[in-house]
């Protein structure tokens, strides 16, 4: 009987045990442990009920187009549980100050992630400036451009279309998605596709249009919708998941300190308790896993901890009808940091999503922090509310008193991808290699999403159970 630890019982470390449970169930001769040093499992999955309103801790939704999150959901018996975002809804703004004063000038049509698609709503909007519309038009003529280094998104955006792109659009829109800086992430981690599209098209525009076209002409039926959700929460999905794994199995308020190999297998240490596996999945941010494995490989310890993460503040604004009816309409806004406030961006909910709030409710939802705002996190909830409806107020006009508020903070949540991200885990796998029975998951290496956390911690669970030649059932 083959025996698997996992450390980590995020997302990550969940779709590591679903698959090991899989394989369980089908005969496979294998048991598994799961850690957990909190309480809880799921990790920043975290939905709440408040006021008949469905208030997400963490992340609402996952991006449509990765598929491995919605595919475990339908694994888990939730395939009628999917809901997509209101597209047709779907308008978001940036918030602009021009002589003194806040404007939210909406994200002109055909703008795919920061790249136009379509010139004439780009040049009619009053959102950039003469010189930046300029280069936009330039920018369809770019010739092919292969990159000899790594560089940062700022890098590659500015290039094409010039500073105020990164300011408006480029910084805030990573800001929202890694809690991180456009000057510090990595293009090939963050953004592959922009560093491909550049090799082989020279412009961005031409080559995401020409992207758009192929997609088109080959989708069979509806559209996809941008956004995935759950009826209920994100946390549906955990309770799904712990509803088919083995309970005996899971252990709360276990925190890890070690393991160590041995000639057959690994010991773990948590607590006053060892016990021995045959081998070791840790589902745990890259710098706890530094601290486990630095007795094990210091030099594998120190290229983990060399992984930074940012921390995030959400805050959940309730309020009734007639502010809902106030609120402009679309998802919400993103926040330039040039606009010199605290809040990165907020989102209307009721907008976004159905079955999050009634129709006699507005469900607003902001976020702080990042890796410009760590100082954040001390900061008292109190405060913070203060800090969020003045800010409020200021950007949309709204005065109005919550029904309810809710403030979640999570320290070092999000990984930064900054350059030489891809060089560094070349070099994590190559002394992985040299371990054997232990695999590595999370948002620290190949994506820092729902479905790419899914992904990764799938993969870990293959590859050690491939490793032990226990993949089939004999």
């Amino acid at each position: 009987m083959a025996r698997i630890a996992i450390i980590g019982g995020g997302i990550s470390g969940l779709s590591a045990a679903f698959t090991l449970e899989e394989k369980r169930q089908s005969g496979v001769p294998i048991e598994y442990v799961l850690f957990e040093a909190a309480p809880r499992l799921g990790g920043v999955l975290v939905t709440d009920h408040v006021d008949g309103c469905l208030v997400e801790a963490g992340p609402d939704s996952f991006i449509s187009e990765k598929p491995w999150a919605a595919e475990l959901c339908r694994k888990i018996g939730l395939a009628d549980q999917l809901i997509g975002s209101n597209d047709v809804d779907r308008k978001t703004y940036i918030v602009v100050r021009k002589n003194g004063r806040d404007r939210l000038i909406v994200m002109p049509d055909g703008l795919m992630f920061m790249v136009p698609t379509k010139i004439l709503p780009t040049l009619m909007s009053p959102l950039f400036s003469l010189t930046t519309k300029m280069r936009m038009a330039a920018e369809w003529f770019h010739p092919p451009r292969k990159a000899s280094a790594d560089e940062t998104v700022a890098q590659l955006v500015e290039r094409h279309y010039g500073a105020e792109m990164v300011d408006l659009l480029a910084d805030p829109l990573l800001s929202g998605v890694y809690g991180g800086e456009a000057t510090q992430l990595s293009v090939r981690a963050v953004l592959p596709r922009f560093a491909d599209m550049e090799a082989q098209h020279g412009s961005l525009g031409r080559a995401m249009l020409a992207s758009r076209k192929k997609m088109a002409a080959a989708a069979k039926g509806p559209v996809r919708p941008l956004f995935t959700s759950l009826k209920e929460g994100m946390q549906q999905m955990v309770d799904a998941l712990l509803a088919r794994l083995n309970s005996a199995a899971l252990r709360t308020s276990s925190l890890v300190q070690s393991v160590s190999p041995q000639d057959q297998g690994w010991t773990v240490s948590a607590g006053y308790e060892s016990d021995h596996f045959d081998a070791v999945i840790i589902a745990a941010p890259a710098q706890a896993a530094a601290t486990v494995l630095e007795s094990v490989d210091a030099g594998l310890a120190r290229e983990l901890g060399g992984i930074n993460y940012s921390s995030s503040v959400t805050v959940t604004l309730g309020y009734d009808e007639s502010v809902r009816r106030s609120l402009p309409p679309g998802f919400g806004f993103l926040v330039p940091h040039s606009a010199g406030y605290r809040m990165l961006a907020a989102t209307f909910v009721h907008n976004k999503f159905p079955h999050r709030a009634p129709e006699n409710r507005a469900l607003v939802r902001c976020f702080l922090g990042g890796a410009r705002d760590e100082g954040i996190l001390a900061v008292p909830e109190e405060q913070i509310l203060e800090i969020v409806r003045r800010e409020l107020r200021q950007i949309i006009g709204l005065n109005a008193e919550p029904l309810f508020a809710r403030v979640y903070k999570w320290k070092a949540a999000m990984a930064q991808y900054s350059v030489g991200h891809l060089e560094r885990l070349a070099r994590v796998q190559a002394l992985c290699e040299n371990l054997p029975g232990l695999a590595l998951a999370g948002n620290g290496f190949s994506g820092i999403g729902v479905p790419d956390c899914v992904r990764s911690g799938t993969e870990a669970a293959t590859k050690v159970l491939s490793q032990m030649g226990v993949w089939s059932a004999a």
